[in-house]
């Protein structure tokens, strides 16, 4: 999976330097109140497509039933009228938040959130995106328009350490290129219950943070089996998965507000929200973070019990699942969610066998 940017001036070389300088010139000449985008290689960049960013129901409804020149003809007839905000709308906003804090105590740091607007539209339709962007007041300055193909291909050269996107085919073959992504879900008006000081972002574990290895233990050979095994290995760090890299992006920001002495005050809080038990399997999962210099704030072990309700009292920016089950467990209630379809997890449904596994897990003892 993708990695932290490296930090190393001499990784980028003299020519690049010299062509940012003159557009950080360019832009600081500018007369705008919004802050020049952070440079790639320092920034955490999340890339948002249109459609998770903006409520585009009805637009997508023309696209399906009338095709692609009604859409481009209905957007730019209505470019000067704002999209309604969507689900990652209030993420967004909660990244825009934190970028100001940091702002206030490093001034002249590049170590930011970098939102990228990645999408598939045509750029005819890109100035009702523009015009919608600027009527929020959106910190959104990189464009990505491919003009109905897939923008997956230019992921890694945004240096994208987070995906988003309504479509699970493209999320899909993000993950499969090692980058961190997951496909959105409306969950219904929820802006005005989260949180606008600090951004909350909850994880699932197995599958997630976490490599599969161990959910494909309780999926084949049931959950004795499992204990059995995360209690013989205890001290062995599981593989990493498809999103450590993004909770360790956030950790690195975090770690900017504790040297501030600003621990208490960060505007940035990560939850793990996982289905394991604390004392039958819960020490593997402490042990793995350690090991990987990372932290977590809050770890909730739930031993089974559905995910929502704990959801529904923390009101993350977005919560990481990598089963279906959860997602619509937490959307029920309210919660930002967002499938990450990696691992085993992925031919089951409710516990239920959907596609016979390649191959068997043997038994190691």
């Amino acid at each position: 999976m993708s990695e932290i940017k490296p930090t190393d001036p001499a990784a980028t070389n003299a020519g690049e330097e010299k062509d940012w300088a003159a557009a950080k010139a360019f832009f600081d000449s500018l007369k705008t109140r919004k802050p020049r985008p952070p440079k790639p290689q320092y920034a955490v960049t999340i890339a948002v497509s249109s459609r998770t960013l903006f409520n585009m129901v009805a637009e997508r409804k023309i696209y399906e039933e009338e095709g692609v020149e009604k859409y481009v003809t209905f957007q730019q007839e209505h470019e000067n009228e704002p999209l309604m905000p969507g689900v990652a709308f209030p993420l967004v906003k909660a990244l825009m938040t934190v970028n100001s804090r940091l702002r206030q105590l490093y001034p002249d740091s590049e170590e930011l959130f970098d939102i990228v607007l990645m999408t598939n539209n045509h750029a005819q339709v890109g100035v009702r995106l523009i015009n919608s962007i600027n009527h929020y007041d959106l910190t959104i300055e990189r464009f990505c328009m491919t003009g109905g193909k897939s923008p997956i291909g230019y992921l890694k050269a945004y240096m994208t350490n987070l995906y988003l996107s309504k479509d699970g085919e493209k999320v899909t073959e993000a993950i499969e290129e090692g980058i961190a992504a997951a496909t959105m879900f409306t969950s219904g008006d929820v802006e005005n219950q989260l949180s606008d000081t600090q951004l909350k972002v909850a994880f699932d574990g197995d599958a997630v943070l976490f490599s599969d290895e161990s959910e494909i233990i309780a999926k084949q050979r049931g959950l004795d089996k499992f204990f059995e095994h995360e209690q013989e290995f205890e001290n062995i760090p599981l593989k990493k998965g498809p999103l450590k890299c993004f909770l360790e992006a956030l950790g690195k920001l975090q770690r900017k507000f504790y040297a501030k002495n600003e621990r208490m005050n960060c505007p940035i809080r990560t939850y793990l929200v996982t289905a394991r038990s604390a004392a039958s399997s819960g020490a593997r999962v402490l042990k793995t973070l350690r090991s990987w210099g990372l932290e977590i704030d809050e770890a909730l072990f739930l031993a089974g019990a559905p995910k929502g309700p704990l959801l529904q009292m923390i009101r993350p920016h977005i919560f990481f699942d990598d089963q279906m089950s959860h997602i619509e467990g937490a959307k029920e209630l309210g919660t930002v969610a967002a499938h990450v379809p990696y691992g085993i997890g992925q031919k089951y449904h409710k516990g239920e066998l959907i596609e016979q596994p390649v191959n068997d897990v043997k038994d190691k003892k």
